[in-house]
């Protein structure tokens, strides 16, 4: 299992790429779910990081037994606590294992990015099946890790991009392997965060104050294998998202839903490359503070940008991946738009884009679509989609699935593996977290190089940020 000082690595396996969701077969269960009557069995669930995201997925699991939580901030998860008496209670999932392991068959992963991989593995080491919150995880490195062991162990797992078990994803991938819009070359997607919808802190430098750690937080469980610094409420417990240490910016926080649907309809995997564009332009607050009427304005924005980049993840940013021919589907260009940037006009958009979605771009046609699951997705213009459905539209090929918590447990108990599996999440995440590393590196062309898991021509600072350092202990 994953310990401070004391961490087995597991070696790599072959990627299997972002279309291998048949292909990871169910291979065991727990004991106690076998048998005839294996559907009707509940399966004993721990949830690491019972607050935030924790409160929605427990809520999705609550026809099976909650037997234990994890969380190192009791204020936060103090209603979940309540709300399952039952459940035994932890701060340190390492604890929870040591005491319960025989007791749980599958676990809930909603802690912050920087700390998925940690405790996932440390659950699938013991063959417990994981259900774990997108990103999958903070790097690169981390994701493919994630991946081998899934199979090693031989666990049923599922990344928390829920809207992968909708209908709307289903009717674009279907839409489109039809040739309902042609071949497709182009992909916007964009978002408004951060500033919009869910906001988080972007384009600041590292707070000085040093307020004391609140009672109820295990500050140091918190940072896990992150360089220790001090507490500050603008980290946790909510706005963790737009800090390089632990969130992964607006494009880890929302790309992993809104690119779903062309990842997975355009049977896309690794990019041949990716490129970034980013503005770390301060809010009016900072502007006030700095524009004084003197001459001096420009160095002092030139270093606290300096600082900014540092810490934070920029205020705006367009990103974009190529990608080479996929069978008969022609080479791609995807580009992420975010923070308030949108793509160019569309002559079948006249009425804009919205706050998140994408535009998948045909050569006969175009699907727009929202968020989660391809929310609202329709052929544009809207002719082209009556026109679409009179003409018999695309037969449904795709299987149907009752939620995306209950597609993951249905697999724990001897089903279909579920849709977004390590295998395909894995692969979805890969994709989003090099976008991420090209912010960090922006407006260099990086080429990646899938299977050796590097960016080609000595790419080094774009490299060092495949793997990261881990800290305090800890050991990747």
């Amino acid at each position: 299992m994953v310990r401070e000082k004391d961490v087995r690595t597991i070696s790599r396996r072959t990627f299997m790429g972002a279309v291998a969701v048949a292909a990871f077969a169910f291979s065991i269960v727990p004991g106690k779910v076998m048998g005839e009557d294996a559907p009707s069995n509940k399966l004993n669930i721990a949830c690491i990081g019972a607050a935030g995201r924790g409160w929605a997925n427990l809520r999705g699991v609550e026809g099976q037994n909650i037997v234990a939580l994890c969380d190192v901030d009791l204020e936060r998860a103090k209603n979940n606590f309540n709300r399952y008496p039952s459940a035994k209670k932890f701060r340190d999932f390492r604890v929870m294992f040591d005491k319960m392991e025989k007791d749980i068959d599958a676990v809930i992963v909603s802690t912050p990015d920087h700390t998925h991989y940690i405790a996932a593995m440390a659950a699938m080491e013991r063959g417990k099946h994981v259900y774990c919150e997108k990103p999958l995880a903070h790097s690169v490195y981390e994701v493919r890790e994630m991946m081998s062991a899934a199979r090693k162990y031989k666990v049923q797992t599922q990344m928390g991009n829920q809207g992968h078990s909708d209908e709307h994803i289903r009717l674009v991938c279907e839409w489109v392997q039809d040739g309902a819009i042609g071949d497709v070359r182009e992909v916007h997607a964009w978002s408004n965060r951060p500033q919009g919808g869910y906001a988080f802190p972007s384009s600041l430098p590292r707070p000085t104050e040093t307020p004391p750690v609140p009672d109820t937080l295990d500050w140091k469980l918190w940072l896990g294998p992150v360089k220790e610094r001090p507490y500050h409420p603008i980290y946790a417990p909510v706005f963790w998202r737009g800090w390089l240490d632990f969130g992964t910016g607006a494009l880890g926080d929302m790309g992993c839903h809104i690119l779903d649907p062309a990842f997975w309809a355009l049977k896309l995997g690794g990019p041949a490359s990716v490129i970034a564009d980013t503005s770390y332009n301060p809010g009016m607050d900072f502007w006030g503070k700095v524009l004084d009427g003197s001459k001096r304005w420009k160095s002092e924005i030139g270093e606290d940008i300096a600082a900014m980049k540092k810490e934070t993840y920029p205020a705006a940013s367009r990103v974009t991946w190529e990608f080479g021919a996929r069978g008969d589907m022609p080479p791609v260009k995807l580009t992420w738009w975010d923070g308030g940037i949108f793509p160019p006009p569309h002559k079948d958009m006249p009425k804009g884009f919205g706050g998140n979605g994408a535009l998948i771009i045909g050569d006969k046609g175009a699907i727009k679509h929202g968020s989660h699951g391809a929310n609202g997705a329709r052929i544009v213009p809207e002719e082209k989609m009556q026109a679409y459905i009179k003409s018999g539209a695309a037969k449904k090929t795709i299987k149907r699935v009752d939620g995306h918590h209950q597609d993951w447990i249905n697999a724990c108990k001897g089903g279909d593996p579920a849709g977004s599996n390590f295998d395909y999440g894995g692969a979805l995440t890969e994709m989003v977290l090099l976008g991420v590393i090209a912010m960090r590196n922006s407006g260099a062309k990086l080429l990646w190089d899938d299977e050796k898991m590097e960016f080609e021509k000595n790419k080094t600072t774009a490299n060092e940020l495949v793997k990261p350092e881990y800290h305090n202990g800890w050991t990747l």
